[in-house]
């Protein structure tokens, strides 16, 4: 019988979150932790930083898994970014919430005010999380470029970046993708970039997909350059020399000037859907594992008569290299059919000529080096 676990993909939104910082507005990001037992918390994912945002719309998703006969509490923890630092111990706390898994996968959106302690709410800020499960394998890959976009800057051209949306069940806009930024560009071209395609568009090739191409100002106040709506099935047809082209449209510009064009096009070069396949789908497919030793002899390990040689040889007969042999080789020998291991090694005197050799078989039999399991 098959396990009741799936993937699920959480989506998480704040509105309204405490402001920390001096002459600007907060840099959150959301971890996520789940309850590992005895008042301790493990963090399973967190979100991209946002700079200077106090309604951040997270990008990257939070990816769990979920057991259908467990309870499985979670605590979602936004902070204020102000360092490098991947420790979170040395940022201000913004506020979190705790609940349930079951509790997010059963409500269409799960709303809740953030607190600060239990019962303590930080201030008028609130945190939606929405879930979806990923059944989908396959990924988007996307190339796209620019052309005349308005310019926004006084000083110089527009910084622009893109952000995908999809049209959820609801009729609701959620932010599946954001780019990066290309800086004094009005022809910008963004890297190549792939994106799960439950994530994009729910697998449904006609569900609309609004791009929003904006202008970026490190105090957070983006101006929109424009936007357009499309299907992942209007996009595909991009090929090689076959550019898809829309016009970016400024929706208050548009309506107060009458010879109002666009504010830019956007051209789709290329489209494609790959499949991404996982480890157990190469495993169960046939693929081998082969494992090769090679032990460096060489004389920076030690002398091998001292224990703080990686080579000693101690009266039990247990060294750090035979751990690190047998630690990588016993998980790897499952995916080897013939359970024959190639052994070398290197950076030492050989018999009979005792000149250094820097590849030599263990077993001292060059034709055929391979050890038995």
């Amino acid at each position: 019988m098959a396990a009741c676990v799936s993937r699920v993909e959480l989506s998480v939104s704040c509105r309204s979150l405490l402001d920390r910082d001096l002459g600007s507005r907060s840099d959150p990001l959301c971890v996520l932790l789940q309850d590992a037992g005895g008042g301790r918390w493990a963090e399973l994912d967190r979100t991209e930083k946002i700079k200077n945002c106090q309604d951040p719309e997270f990008c990257k998703k939070l990816v769990v898994d979920y057991y259908f006969e467990k309870v499985q509490k979670l605590k979602f923890g936004v902070y204020d970014i102000d360092n490098e630092s991947f420790d979170l111990n040395d940022d201000d706390y913004l506020g979190g919430v705790e609940c349930t898994l079951g509790q997010v996968v059963s409500s269409s959106v799960f709303t809740r005010p953030l607190e600060l302690k239990q019962g303590k709410p930080a201030g008028k800020g609130t945190i939606t999380i929405s879930a979806e499960e990923i059944k989908d394998t396959r990924v988007v890959y996307l190339e796209i470029e620019a052309q005349n976009l308005d310019k926004k800057d006084f000083l110089g051209k527009s910084d622009p970046f893109l952000e995908f949306y999809k049209q959820s069940d609801a009729g609701t806009w959620q932010l599946v993708y954001r780019s990066e930024v290309i800086k004094n560009n009005l022809n910008p071209c963004w890297r190549k970039f792939s994106v799960p395609l439950q994530t994009f568009c729910g697998g449904d090739f006609n569900k609309p997909i609004k791009v929003q191409c904006a202008d970026h100002d490190n105090d957070g106040s983006h101006d929109l350059i424009g936007t357009l709506e499309t299907t992942l099935a209007q996009m595909q047809t991009a090929a090689a020399g076959s550019l898809v082209e829309y016009e970016c449209i400024h929706p208050e510009k548009k309506q107060k000037k009458k010879n109002y064009k666009n504010s830019g096009i956007i051209r789709i070069k290329s489209c494609k859907i790959e499949t991404e396949y996982s480890f157990l789908d190469y495993v169960m497919g046939g693929c081998q594992i082969n494992f090769t030793v090679g032990v460096d002899f060489t004389a920076s390990n030690g002398d091998p008569k001292s224990p703080d040689s990686l080579h000693y040889i101690s009266p039990d007969g247990i060294n750090e290299y035979l751990i690190a042999i047998w630690s990588v080789g016993s998980v790897v020998q499952d995916y080897d059919t013939d359970k024959l291991f190639p052994a070398f090694g290197f950076g030492a005197q050989v018999p009979p000529s005792w000149q250094v050799s820097h590849e030599f078989a263990l077993n001292f039999n060059p034709s055929n080096p391979y050890c038995q399991g």
